[in-house]
């Protein structure tokens, strides 16, 4: 495993230590975690965005039957035409 020098606030590290103590964890880990997730890049974005899209797939709403509604559909059902009645 390679070792990296970093340049960074006095101040900043140690609100980092602060954090990553509270987390269980420490900065050399987030670290090394954002540095593997920088370095994956567009192809764990892209799996993640197939995975997304997989999920919305299962999860379309479905009226059953295959039949579609549009908005004036909708609208019609739930807000009948009223107007002057017919005489028959």
């Amino acid at each position: 495993m390679a070792n990296l020098t970093l340049v960074i606030d006095d101040e900043l590290l140690q609100k980092a230590r602060i954090r990553a103590a509270s987390e269980g964890t420490s900065v050399n880990a987030v670290v090394r975690e954002q540095i593997a997730r920088y370095a994956s890049g567009r192809e764990a974005r892209l799996r993640a965005l197939a995975e997304l899209d997989a999920l919305v797939d299962r999860l379309q709403p479905s009226s059953g039957g295959g039949r579609t509604f549009d908005r004036n559909d909708i609208y019609e059902e739930r807000m009948p035409r009223h107007g002057p009645a017919r005489e028959q």
